[in-house]
């Protein structure tokens, strides 16, 4: 049996470790007036009427197999996605962003590459790229590692943190484009070191596709579907990136409720080879997307518009609803029909 932790990434001790970080650090909440705390996908300034957002976020380990490619010119789409696809969240849309790259020993040519997947992802997501870092640090990174902090914003009456979610309202799944920029530990794992294959080998459950271009497909940017609701005149309760942690990520939006998923779409052949070698099922939805890549939430009565409006983008699915009696659970219908509760 393969888990998330014996890949090197233990998600209950990430949580302890964020929650003894954040327990030294929220006094300083108290000095600006902070609308959301940290906890939700993207933090929020109250600056008059308005609000700034702010998120940050990195490739992760995907970048192991771009190296493993020689192919740079995608994992900045992905540091863009990861950034933008949280900010969206709080109903903020993204407006600027800054990238840091630290490296073992600059390379010109990766950086380049590197820099073309940045302007494709602004470009996806219509921010500018304003600034950034690049840091030589050859004591301390191997190789190199990318990540970005966004800013957004968004008018105080059209903030949207999650606090108005109730029981009945309905879960919107947006499709994703595969396994995005999370769970790439294990999924390495899976298929380099259990499977014993590499890049060029075929994806088990799909020949017409290799593993490592299915591994580095670039994330989903929602930015524009996302605003598109946001601009409608609709009631938005909810928004959710689903990113690491998979459908736990949910959690994240208003304690005492529950969310019971019941209608996924059937997974990505990516998805069946890492459970077909012998990974548990709740990991699975613990650790992956499952083709859902970003989750709205809405009352019954603005469904249909919602997945009207989002289908001029990507394909959108009815994959639930929000429950008060499974508080704090979230209980998924899976795709061979039996129930995991996370």
């Amino acid at each position: 049996m393969v888990t998330y932790s014996e890949s090197g990434v233990d998600i209950d001790l990430e949580e302890v470790t964020v929650s003894a970080l954040v327990s030294e650090i929220r006094k300083t909440l108290s000095f600006r007036d902070i609308i959301t705390e940290s906890g939700h996908f993207a933090a929020l300034v109250r600056l008059g009427n308005k609000a700034i957002a702010m998120s940050t976020d990195g490739v992760g380990s995907k970048i192991l197999v771009a190296k493993m490619m020689d192919k740079y010119d995608t994992i900045g789409i992905d540091c863009i996605a990861m950034v933008v696809n949280d900010i969206i969240c709080v109903g903020a849309e993204p407006i600027a962003m800054v990238d840091y790259l630290a490296v073992e020993k600059a390379d010109p040519e990766i950086a380049r590459e590197i820099g073309k997947g940045l302007a494709n992802g602004a470009e996806k997501s219509k921010i500018a790229i304003i600034g950034g870092e690049t840091a030589s640090l050859p004591e301390i990174i191997k190789d190199f590692d990318l990540a970005g902090t966004g800013i957004g914003i968004v008018d105080e009456d059209k903030i949207i943190t999650g606090e108005n979610i109730s029981d009945g309202d309905v879960l919107i799944g947006i499709e994703s484009s595969g396994i995005h920029s999370n769970g790439l530990s294990l999924a390495r794992k899976v298929f380099f070191d259990k499977l014993s294959l590499n890049v060029d080998d075929p994806l088990p459950d799909d020949p017409d596709t290799t593993v490592g271009e299915e591994l580095l497909r670039p994330t989903e940017i929602y930015v524009k579907p996302v605003i598109d609701l946001i601009n409608e005149d609709m009631e938005i309760h909810g928004l959710a990136h689903i990113t690491g942690g998979g459908f736990l990520n949910l959690k994240r939006l208003k304690k005492g409720v529950g969310y019971e998923i019941i209608n996924l779409p059937e997974p990505y052949p990516i998805f069946k080879s890492i459970y077909n070698s012998d990974v548990p099922l709740d990991e699975m939805y613990r650790a992956f997307n499952m083709n859902i890549g970003f989750v709205v939430i809405v009352p019954p009565e603005y469904m249909d518009k919602a997945i009207n409006i989002i289908n001029n983008y990507k394909k959108a699915y009815k994959i639930g609803f929000v429950r008060k009696d499974i508080e704090e659970k979230v209980k998924i219908k899976t795709f061979n029909e039996s129930i995991v509760k996370l």
